[in-house]
């Protein structure tokens, strides 16, 4: 494009500093698109791109000047990798609300909670899981992860240089931990109900044996629903404390033991 017309300040900035903050909003937008609380669904699409735009204001001055692509096919490719860059750096941060999610699931089934208010959220939910989920999107928002996330883009131009194709065989490797680590996590989050609703059957089992004229079930449905709200009640703070602490852990190291 013949840009003579133009005062060669203006010309100097689209041709230099255009195209360094145009590359790195590639990764930035890719990554915001599927963040929590800045990526949700129920989250409008202009206002989603307005907070692409303000993380590639953070972002693109902590960098070093990105090389100008010379054609289309080399931009294209630039389009390619920091895609597939940003949404694998998104999707990373992303699995700690379906670990959260997965963990109100198990809790939910374990105390007969998994029909009440199941479309809270834009996908359907149990109860525990909405309620887990809004609180830890909340916690993190509170805690900063605009921050962390403004961190992990900067310094993930170390791991993944802009214009390269992260490796197949390290980067399904790390999606395989990852995803891996958030059953894990949420099994661990969701173990105070589980560990309940085995106690709970058990002793339930014990009273049908002891007496069979007696309806137990019709008597503890509603001991598991209230000891169920109950373990919600007092164990939310520490469920959200471990969950925010493995959140804040992957910040400091995405890696997570991926060598």
């Amino acid at each position: 494009m013949n840009l003579d017309f133009l005062p060669p300040e203006l010309v100097l900035m689209l041709g230099a500093g255009f195209w360094h903050a145009a590359i790195v909003f590639l990764r930035v937008a890719a990554m915001v698109s599927v963040l929590p609380a800045m990526g949700e669904l129920y989250v409008p699409t202009r206002v989603k791109l307005a907070v692409a735009v303000a993380f590639t204001f953070v972002v693109a001055p902590a960098l070093p000047a990105l090389p100008e692509p010379d054609n289309v096919f080399a931009y294209a490719r630039f389009a390619v990798t920091e895609a597939i860059i940003g949404l694998a750096l998104g999707i990373g941060v992303r699995i700690f609300v379906l670990a959260l999610q997965t963990a109100g699931a198990m809790a939910a089934q374990a105390t007969s909670l998994s029909q009440v208010l199941g479309g809270i959220g834009a996908e359907p939910m149990p109860a525990l899981g909405a309620v887990l989920m809004i609180s830890g999107v909340t916690l993190a928002t509170l805690m900063g992860l605009h921050v962390r996330v403004a961190e992990l883009l900067i310094g993930s131009y170390r791991m993944f240089p802009a214009g390269e194709f992260p490796g197949a065989a390290g980067l399904t490797e790390w999606g395989v931990f990852r995803v891996s680590q958030s059953f894990s996590l949420a099994f661990t989050l969701a173990a105070p109900f589980v560990i309940t609703a085995v106690i709970y059957n058990l002793a339930l089992g014990v009273i049908n044996r002891a007496m069979p004229q007696l309806m137990v079930a019709m008597v503890g449905a509603p001991v598991i629903t209230l000891m169920g709200l109950f373990i919600l009640m007092v164990g939310s703070p520490v469920i959200l404390d471990v969950w925010s602490r493995a959140l804040m852990t992957f910040f400091a190291n995405p890696g997570g033991g991926i060598p």
